[in-house]
């Protein structure tokens, strides 16, 4: 039986691409397997799916590419990085084919292709609707994208240019890919996209409207719903509010700002200013109860300057996000950005250390705020130490193995005992077994 590794990089949206991969490959009798970046045993085919959003992360890319060329396995790249840079893979890997994430549903195709010693160059643009090949397969965890591309132009970005403009997928697709995740076990619905925020304005449609269909399918599971472009929030602010009243939806939003200074955000054609995102989250946070903002930091765009920085930084302080990623600006190729003077890198290394520490500080300092308290938590992953999971506002909450012993989907009482910047830490105090209706409808106990 064929071995095919496959080798994911980067967002949520490209693991639903690999599951999606693995699923049509084991229909044709591959032996499929999702080891990671740390694999040892040689595969007959590696499909490296790769990231283009971050500079460090092509570099290790390409440095995997080198390393399996000089290998015996034969190599199909996709991911953003097959789309935007193909002429870097294939520098790093000359034997490697290309298939773009238009054309991943010709994966099988593909590896018929190289059986027979031929170097595939599936790259032309290829709009799919490819959740028609979502696959049928157990997990606690189902990862299901609802579009690909996007409406906007973002200075820093060459995300889209690997994935084109927004196609969003079909509703009754989606809708059936998440019932039969239920059906199979999937206790996290995570819906997934480029921008979550642009679902359905090709269909005349909005995320809220697709959330509130979801929350009508019969079972018990949560949803978490991905990245959010705030420039398209205030279309359906009220209906996404309503939408997220359900106990089957996580009181978590994902949205970027990327800056707290607005000439920053006008240079990186953001369309929004950091006044509107601040009025967003009031919004929510005065209708979603203890409802988690994650928000996005670019430092060291090449037109900030020390004012805007510490602005970026007052942000912070100030509409104390629940968690702050921050990424230090790499001029991307295609990226308009990469045309404008560059800032030193010595000199954003220190602005991404001051801002992860104060992002660091925030984080904390709420997460203690939780020592003491009773949270419900759904046990969606572990590790060698711990049983890991989420509560309601989709905070991590983490079991020690000594003193609990469960399985994946259960959900228990812990109580918080200690914390982290990035985490919880609790001890159970009350068992519930699988997820069932009674234990859902209150994840927090006051």
């Amino acid at each position: 039986m064929p071995r095919v590794l496959i080798d994911t990089y980067g967002c949520t949206l490209n693991h639903a691409d690999s599951d999606i991969m693995a699923g049509l490959l084991s229909k044709e009798g591959y032996y499929v397997e999702s080891a990671g970046h740390s694999a040892k045993a040689e595969h007959d085919y590696v499909i490296v799916n790769t990231c283009t959003v971050k500079n460090p992360t092509e570099t290790k890319i390409l440095q995997r590419l080198r390393d399996l060329s000089k290998t015996n396995s034969k190599i199909i790249v996709t991911g953003c990085m097959a789309g935007a840079n193909k002429d870097r893979v294939l520098m790093a890997a000359p034997g490697a084919s290309i298939v773009t994430t238009s054309n991943i549903h010709r994966i099988t195709e593909a590896l018929g292709e190289l059986k027979s010693g031929k170097q595939v160059m599936y790259d032309k643009y290829n709009r799919v609707d490819r959740l028609a090949y979502y696959p049928d397969c157990k997990s606690v965890i189902a990862r299901i994208p609802v579009s690909e591309g996007c409406l906007s132009s973002c200075s820093f970005c060459e995300t889209k240019f690997a994935r084109g403009p927004l196609g969003s997928f079909s509703e009754k697709l989606i809708l059936k890919a998440v019932k039969m995740s239920v059906e199979r076990g999937a206790k996290e619905i995570e819906l997934t996209s480029q921008d979550m925020g642009a679902y359905g304005m090709d269909k005349g449609t909005n995320i809220a409207e697709l959330l509130a269909q979801v929350s009508d399918i019969e079972g018990d599971f949560k949803v978490r719903v991905g990245m959010l472009n705030p420039e398209h929030l205030g279309k359906y602010l009220d209906e996404l509010v309503r939408a997220y009243s359900s106990d089957k939806v996580y009181r978590f939003i994902h949205l970027p700002l990327q800056s707290g200074s607005n000439s920053v955000l006008r240079h990186m054609k953001r369309n929004y200013t950091v006044e509107q995102f601040n009025d967003y989250a009031k919004e929510l946070r005065s209708k979603i109860e203890e409802v988690s903002i994650e928000t996005d930091m670019i430092v060291g765009y090449p037109t900030e300057a020390d004012a805007d920085f510490a602005e970026s930084l007052n942000f912070i302080r100030s509409a104390r996000p629940t968690f702050t990623n921050v990424s230090r600006f790499g001029a991307r190729p295609h990226a308009g950005a990469s045309r404008l003077k560059q800032i030193p890198n010595t000199l954003i290394k220190e602005r991404s250390g001051e801002m992860s520490r104060v992002a660091r500080m925030v984080q904390k300092e709420d997460f203690s705020g939780l020592i003491g308290r009773d949270i419900k938590v759904l046990i969606t992953e572990e590790n060698d130490r711990s049983f890991v999971g989420r509560d309601g506002s989709y905070r991590l909450v983490a079991l020690d193995k000594r003193d609990y012993q469960g399985r994946l989907g259960e959900v228990v009482t812990a109580q918080i005992v200690s914390n982290s910047s990035v985490c919880l830490f609790g001890q159970v105090r009350k068992f519930y077994g699988l997820w069932d209706k009674n234990s859902q409808s209150s994840f927090i106990t006051k």
